[in-house]
């Protein structure tokens, strides 16, 4: 089975599997076709991170494909040419895309299948073409003024200034002949070769301190993961520079509290995760940055005194709103995949460029669309995720894996930027404390307190007297513009032998299996 935001890509993923690749083949396979297809959410442009329980033990693998600043960053420098924040139109903004060298290095050490047989749909998908569908003209059509800014992004994606049609076919040579490159030389084309040539010198021409030592010195890890308890399950994450920790410092603070009767939705039940969501994220932004630079406090997070101390903080009857610590970029764009194979190998896969169409810098020969990434990164000295040399910024993008008695239970994830640690408690919550199936864990409405200003983005199917309850408790409500996040889960039974999938209705993606 597989689950993803897009149809092309949980078919490719489909066929991947039918055609003797597994779990992890699989996944990138559907990355790549998403990485054209969704080029808006994805790209090889982008960083990627990887949980993978080989036949479904709970011995994961975790892998961090995270990319760093270059060598000649200077925050000090940013400070005195005027610079407040980092912009996201700017090479400042760009880290080393870390995806293509996570792909290589994670199809060779647990794939079967070549990279070329992997990369063959996307490939094929670049070079014919795609069509448009209604929420990808959407995505493009928000991002098209933006996209003005650059000429290679514009003349890339755009027709006469404008989002293609819906229906429309849309194809992109220049990523064609990436992939291919990359599918027939490996990832040292990327990093080394015409293709490094083509972004660095592209970074260079507005100012980007990138060289070519930068993009060879490329290479994820290995990491061990960080893991907590939720009522009878285990649930693993990547530990930081993601904020995983966050996701299950929500968990251990929310199982403290009784299961409302009333349901998820009820004004007390939204009061309490609003509340915890404010708490949780507070703590993010004081201490989650890359761990090679400054000290995570990843077990003090993890612990019961802690969840007992900020669950204990929490005032049913009002609202409040933490201090602002560190302005982070609010908005996202992220895919996440989620694959189950005939060998119970599980691979939860998620693959980013942060905002829509990332940076919005495209090199010219190569198609490759740049993340912004760097924007993770704070300018204000003395703070953990403070800009430097060779470091990875906070990073939101977070795939999980619950396990139990041994065994791989689910493979999940949520899309939606900074919404993703809250996601992934209002996700498991509903499931599990409110008994709601895969899909209507994910089909019910959601909402979420910006972590900066304390307004609470909700989507407007919660009804009006919940909302009028909540705004008398003190919260700021705006309807949320867009759908919140997305998200994507496979189930194992292992006793019935069935798999059971779910695929976000905010997206275009679905979960198929066979």
């Amino acid at each position: 089975m597989a689950a993803t935001s897009h149809p092309l890509a949980t078919q490719a993923a489909i066929q991947t599997l039918q055609n003797g690749g597994n779990a992890m083949d699989a996944a990138i396979a559907a990355c790549a076709v998403q990485c054209v297809v969704e080029p808006h959410s994805t790209g090889v442009g982008g960083d990627c991170f990887c949980l993978y329980a080989p036949e479904g033990s709970d011995e994961l693998v975790a892998y961090n494909g995270s990319g760093r600043t270059p060598a000649a960053t200077d925050a000090d420098a940013l400070l005195r040419s005027g610079m407040k924040d980092i912009p996201r139109y700017s090479p400042v903004s760009v880290t080393v895309p870390g995806a293509i060298d996570a792909w290589v290095r994670l199809l060779k050490d647990h794939g079967r299948l070549s990279l070329a047989e992997v990369l063959m749909p996307a490939i094929g998908y670049a070079e014919d073409g795609f069509p448009i569908s209604p929420r990808i003209h959407f995505d493009m059509a928000n991002q098209a003024e933006f996209l003005g800014n650059d000429p290679v992004s514009s003349a890339t994606y755009l027709k006469d200034g404008k989002a293609p049609a819906v229906g429309s076919v849309m194809r992109l040579p220049q990523l064609a002949r990436t992939m291919r490159a990359v599918a027939e030389q490996g990832s040292d084309v990327f990093y080394k070769g015409w293709i490094a040539r083509d972004i660095v010198e592209r970074l260079q021409e507005l100012g980007g301190v990138h060289t070519m030592d930068d993009l060879a010195r490329a290479g994820g890890e290995y990491v061990a993961p960080i893991a907590s308890r939720y009522r009878d399950h285990t649930i693993h994450q990547c530990p930081p520079n993601g904020q995983g920790v966050i996701a299950l410092l929500l968990l251990n603070m929310m199982q403290r509290f009784d299961i409302d009767p009333g349901g998820p939705l009820t004004a007390d039940r939204i009061h309490l995760e609003i509340e915890a969501c404010r708490l949780a994220y507070a703590a993010r932004n004081h201490f989650v940055g890359d761990p090679e630079f400054s000290a995570v406090p990843v077990e003090v997070l993890l612990s019961d005194d802690y969840a007992r101390k900020l669950a204990g903080s929490i005032d049913m009857s009002r609202a409040t709103v933490p201090a602002v610590d560190i302005d982070v970029p609010r908005h996202r764009d992220t895919v996440y995949i989620s694959v189950v194979d005939e060998d119970r190998n599980a691979c939860s896969f998620i693959n980013t460029l942060f905002f829509g169409f990332g940076s919005g810098i495209t090199a010219p020969e190569s198609g490759v669309t740049l993340h912004n990434r760097g924007q993770g990164f704070t300018l204000q000295e003395g703070h953990p995720n403070r800009i430097a040399p060779g470091k990875r910024p906070l990073h939101t993008i977070i795939p999980a894996m619950e396990t139990k008695d041994g065994r791989a239970q689910m493979s999940f994830g949520v899309m939606g930027g900074q919404y993703q640690a809250f996601g992934h408690m209002q996700f498991l919550s509903r499931y599990h404390d409110f008994g709601l199936d895969l899909q209507e864990a994910m089909d019910a409405p959601r909402f979420m307190a910006d972590p900066f200003n304390g307004q609470v983005e909700m989507e407007n199917a919660i009804d009006a007297d919940i909302c009028e309850d909540l705004v008398r408790r003190g919260h700021d409500i705006a309807t949320a513009s867009v759908p919140i996040g997305g998200s994507q889960a496979i189930a194992i039974d292992w006793e019935n032998n069935v798999l059971t999938g779910a695929s976000d209705p905010r997206k275009d993606g679905c979960a198929i299996g066979y």
